[in-house]
């Protein structure tokens, strides 16, 4: 089932996230052609990248770690970067929890990377 995402709406993401304590990936908001998620990390994400779209993130609460083919971003609340379409990545929390928005284009595509 999909869950309805609310137009002309306050959402309040500290009420969102309230609580949880497994990974989670929350629907928040539609505009456009692009989805605002709130992601709630306790675990590494898979390798992959995303072959038809951009992906932002804003650290909200504790620090997520994206870890590039070269090197690792470490992402503070208030903090925002953006994966260019096509690059690999990895996303975790550093101290077992962290908060982050993720806007991207609604139906993007995951590719997960294997090792060879």
């Amino acid at each position: 089932m999909t869950k309805t995402i609310p137009q002309l709406t306050v959402i309040d993401i500290g009420q969102e996230t309230a609580g949880i304590s497994s990974y989670k990936n929350i629907p928040l908001s539609l505009f456009n052609d692009h989805i605002v998620r709130v992601g709630v990390m306790t675990e590494s994400f898979y390798w992959h990248y995303h072959p038809n779209s951009d992906e932002t993130f804003m650290a909200i609460e504790g620090i997520l770690l994206i870890d590039l083919e070269d090197r690792t971003v470490e992402l503070k609340p208030g903090q925002l970067f953006t994966i260019p379409a096509m690059v690999k990545h990895c996303t975790r929390p550093l101290d077992g929890r962290s908060v982050n928005l993720t806007f991207e284009l609604a139906a993007m595509e995951t590719v997960r990377c294997y090792a060879s």
